[in-house]
């Protein structure tokens, strides 16, 4: 019997209408650089291709060929970064760049700011925590707040939430059932 296939998520594209401005906001509030870019002679459209990691040729793509007031196809682009004090950092850059935040949330699993990109993508970037409560959870913090009190009262209001547990314990669940899979 084959083996089942497990893809994994590697890089996405988004459509854009102007490409130089994206990929500036994109540099200048998330820290991507540009790794490629050029026109696509089969396509017929140019291409950006950004990073943050040089082991990977591209992380994230922008495209030509969005019109004036179409509206986007992407629900989210999330960018996960190490701890709070990276997305402080971001979240301030965000707002320097003038970017009106749209929120931030505990997920319980992660501290997340969103806001849109020039273009109205809507983006997130987070941070994981040690915690796992089912999903969807969202309750609004203040990421200003110290370290120790954002992380403090996120572990009680997960110990609080039916299903919480931590991270190991839910990453074992789940290594459990893609086992179970790939077994079948």
């Amino acid at each position: 019997m084959p083996k089942p296939v497990a893809p994994q998520l590697t890089h996405m594209a988004v459509f854009a209408q102007d490409l130089p401005g994206t990929s500036k906001f994109y540099a200048e509030v998330l820290g991507l650089v540009v790794s490629d870019q050029g026109r696509s002679p089969n396509l017929g459209v140019d291409l950006i291709f950004m990073t943050a990691d040089p082991e990977k040729h591209h992380q994230f793509v922008l495209v030509s060929g969005r019109k004036p007031g179409e509206p986007g196809n992407v629900q989210q682009v999330s960018f996960l970064v190490d701890n709070l004090e990276e997305l402080r950092a971001v979240y301030r850059r965000a707002l320097a760049a003038g970017v009106p935040t749209s929120r931030c949330v505990t997920h319980g699993n992660a501290f997340s700011t969103y806001f849109p990109d020039p273009e109205g993508n809507n983006i997130e970037v987070y941070c994981d925590t040690p915690w796992y409560v089912p999903q969807p959870f969202g309750v609004v913090v203040d990421l200003t707040r110290p370290d120790t009190e954002l992380e403090a009262e996120n572990e009680a209001l997960c110990r609080a939430t039916p299903g919480f547990m931590p991270r190991a314990a839910w990453k074992a669940e789940v290594a459990s059932r893609i086992r179970a899979r790939m077994a079948a």
